[in-house]
């Protein structure tokens, strides 16, 4: 290796650290190949690290109404009265009927408000059903009686969309959490909607297998919530979306009608694939309860490397070199700036793992079969990036106490963010050459504003998604103002999506139309029209069906 000093790239005394780490890697994955059963003790499941356990805000301090602060009317739906709390109670233990204490919803905070603590709905009743009937009992009764539902999961929402906007009665799936099958032949589960997805991935592991999906949220969303997102997460580089995954599904529509396509089959071409439906529809067309999903094996090898890069084109080519040198091993690509880094050191006292600080790090983590097969991949692949000036630093770890410490580096930046004042959150996707400059555009556009501590950028390389972050000390309208509408024009201009993973939820209902043709827009509401025609499930969320608030 060359030992001079090349511009943008660590010096060799530096380097020489992670040159010595792939060095013994070699060395490690030679004795593997000499003693094959040593490779045994690699192949474990990384721990996950939950994070994002409770769904409420960690100060005391209420944010307003929503239909205070956005100019929005409540639509013409009917109230929940006593005889109406009678027939949930005989529908569903009355232990499971949860009251407000007050008009304004008062004790059920959990419920009214959104993790992020930037929506707040006044629902006085939360209904947790444990069963499919149940849940079409109270559909019925509410269509009959033209009360409005929001349906809830884990809430762990970032668009408002888990949470009622006025006084919505809330369905909680969270007593709807039986897995009721694993087939270890096809790697099907089927599960109810209100399994908590770290939990199901910890029973699928005890059958060699994985869900295809990864949340910094797992310790707390929900499956059904994630596939009425179609939540995309660290794994759909290699897994692809839920709209691959999952095989099957069962929900109930607005009337209390149960519709079952809970088929386990891998094809089934018997007409329309009506499970695609609900996934991504956010509970607007139906409440999903019961769903087929497609798992793959657990890996028995995974190797997670955490690198620096001295600017954004290194990461970029990076990754198209990952792509092609890592290939079928490839699992994660995440990326994160320096600003990511103090925001999480400062708040949680996670910090980088490598003493270099430079404006970008990436992370990687492999998965196969053959541990030294992946290793030594891995490390011809680094020392290859080394060489070309690509990365400054790093450090490569098999262990899974290790691994879990990297990745606790990125899943833990939403839950410092929320710590660092009020946050603006944006979830889009761009393409990859744009991916980082509108971060950089939105420095320049809030430099020396009070009104904005920091703006941050990370997120899937492997999907073009970039979550955008901007913090301040509070909620500022003129803050607010300046991000949107120029955000959704800086992303239309460039062929992006305003919605990459989060959803539409109530936050970007009003703005689909940055990112979708005005003929998709009322193609969809035709279809909300169709199937909800009185529009009681989640209303005020994803699209807007003329006529209605």
């Amino acid at each position: 290796p060359k030992s001079e000093h090349r511009p943008g790239s660590r010096p060799t005394a530096t380097m020489s650290a992670l040159r010595k780490a792939l060095a013994l890697g070699a060395v490690r994955a030679a004795a593997r190949r000499a003693a094959p059963g040593v490779a045994s003790s690699l192949r474990r499941a990384r721990p996950v690290a939950p994070v994002m356990q409770v769904c409420r805000r960690p100060n005391s301090t209420l944010p307003p109404m929503t239909a205070d602060r956005y100019p929005i009317q409540r639509g013409d739906f009917g109230e929940v009265t006593e005889e109406d709390i009678a027939f949930f109670k005989s529908v569903i233990p009355e232990s499971d009927v949860l009251l407000a204490d007050d008009k304004d919803g008062s004790g059920l905070e959990a419920f009214n408000i959104d993790w992020l603590g930037t929506v707040r709905g006044r629902s006085r009743v939360v209904l947790r059903p444990s069963t499919t009937e149940q849940v079409s009992k109270v559909m019925a009764h509410c269509h009959k009686r033209r009360l409005a539902v929001c349906p809830q999961g884990g809430n762990t929402g970032l668009v408002g969309g888990s949470v009622p906007v006025f006084d919505e009665v809330v369905i909680s799936t969270n007593k709807m959490s039986k897995i009721v099958d694993i087939d270890e032949y096809t790697g099907i589960m089927t599960c109810e909607a209100g399994c908590v997805l770290e939990q199901v991935d910890a029973k699928l592991a005890e059958h060699g297998l994985r869900m295809p999906l990864d949340l910094g949220a797992k310790g707390s969303c929900q499956i059904g919530g994630n596939v009425a997102t179609n939540a995309g997460g660290l794994r759909l580089l290699r897994y692809g979306s839920l709209h691959g995954t999952v095989l099957g599904a069962e929900f109930v529509m607005a009337d209390g009608t149960v519709v079952d396509t809970l088929s386990k089959m891998r094809k089934d071409n018997t007409g329309s694939y009506l499970r695609q439906l609900v996934i991504g529809s956010e509970g607007t067309l139906g409440i999903i309860t019961k769903l087929a999903i497609a798992c793959p094996p657990m890996p028995e090898a995974e190797n997670v490397a955490f690198l620096a890069c001295s600017d954004f084109e290194s990461v970029l080519k990076l990754f198209k070199e990952a792509k092609k040198h890592l290939g079928e091993i490839l699992s994660a690509y995440e990326f994160l700036d320096q600003e990511c880094v103090e925001v999480l050191t400062k708040w949680t006292g996670v910090g980088s793992p490598l003493e270099t600080q430079t404006p970008f790090y990436v992370l990687i983590e492999t998965a196969g079969s053959d541990a030294a097969h992946d290793e030594e991949k891995l490390h011809r692949f680094l020392e290859r990036t080394m060489e070309d000036g690509l990365v400054d630093d790093g450090t490569v770890a098999s262990e899974p106490s290790k691994i879990k410490a990297i990745w606790e580096v990125r899943e833990r930046i939403t839950e410092a963010l929320k710590h660092d004042g009020y946050v603006y959150k944006y979830d889009i996707s761009l393409p990859l050459p744009k991916l980082y400059d509108v971060v950089a555009d939105t420095r320049k556009r809030f430099e020396g504003n009070d009104g904005v501590t920091r703006v941050v950028g990370f997120g899937h390389m492997g999907d073009g998604n970039l979550h955008l972050n901007i913090t301040g000390p509070q909620y500022e309208k003129e803050v607010m103002d300046s991000l949107e509408p120029w955000l959704w024009q800086w992303t239309r201009d460039v062929r992006g999506s305003i919605s990459a993973e989060h959803g539409i939820g109530f936050k970007k209902r009003d703005v689909i139309g940055f990112s979708k043709t005005p003929e998709a827009v009322a193609l969809m509401a035709t279809l909300k029209k169709t199937m909800d025609p009185d529009g009681i499930l989640n209303p005020y969320k994803m699209v807007q069906v003329p006529g209605c608030p």
